[in-house]
């Protein structure tokens, strides 16, 4: 479900424009609600699903497991605040470091193109908090990895906040009904690093896709926010389009 809100002549105009390039087809929107408190949505999130997105494009690729995945996206001046909820069934997390294989446990992800010129950022969370995020300007595959892109510092990553419901190390695996959280922060200096001041966020257009994966639980899946047209995240032209209130 997506939120809707009034938008100016000009964003709208640019957002018909972007759509256009979605994989051949209309691309998903969402609007990005500005928080006036940080911590005002806790108590909104639990058997409440206005205003998020269904990760539910699972790819024909995986097994039959399709955990009900939900998320939401805020702002506010502390950064961007990002929000999922799963409901899953075999659940499984053994990665602990900074920068490890997150998305072979149970895994969210979200990546984000802040600039349709620019690179983006694939911030991947398994269910025990561990993250793992570069910055990708091509992301043609090569031996080791992609033709241009950069791992971020363990010292950028401790920056973002991530708070999650599952403890760090989930072996064996959960095999029953489990619904898990997990949320993060990420300082917007983290993305100006990169790619310089953001400016006043009010109306920009992002680009991004959310994600579920598994890839080495007992029943592997994969699903998106934004249609695929192929088995891999790493696919920026089929990303939806985001738009800052």
């Amino acid at each position: 479900m997506e939120l809707q809100f009034p938008r100016s002549k000009n964003s709208l105009h640019a957002s018909k424009r972007k759509t256009a390039d979605f994989c051949g087809k209309t691309a998903p929107q969402y609007i990005v609600r500005k928080l006036t408190s940080s911590h005002k949505h806790e108590a909104q999130w639990i058997d409440n699903d206005k205003g998020c997105v269904a990760v539910s494009d699972f790819r024909k690729e995986g097994s039959k497991h399709r955990p009900i995945t939900h998320a939401k996206l805020f702002y506010s001046d502390e950064g961007l605040h990002g929000f999922f909820m799963v409901q899953d069934s075999y659940v499984r997390c053994v990665n602990t470091e900074i920068n490890s294989a997150v998305h072979k446990d149970s895994c969210v992800e979200f990546f984000v193109r802040p600039r349709e010129t620019a690179g983006y950022f694939n911030f991947e969370f398994n269910c025990g908090g561990a993250v793992s995020c570069s910055y990708i300007k091509d992301s043609t595959r090569i031996a080791g990895g992609f033709k241009s892109a950069q791992k971020l510092t363990e010292s950028e990553l401790c920056l973002i906040k991530i708070s999650h419901s599952m403890p760090r190390v989930v072996e064996p695996e959960i095999t029953k009904p489990t619904v898990w959280l997990l949320d993060f922060v990420v300082p917007f200096s983290i993305f100006e690093k990169y790619l310089g001041p953001l400016g006043t966020l009010s109306e920009q257009i992002w680009s991004a896709n959310f994600y579920k994966c598994g890839d080495e639980t007992s029943h592997p899946h994969w699903a998106s926010w934004a249609s695929l047209t192929e088995r891999n995240f790493h696919l920026p032209e089929c990303f939806g389009i985001i738009t800052f209130e």
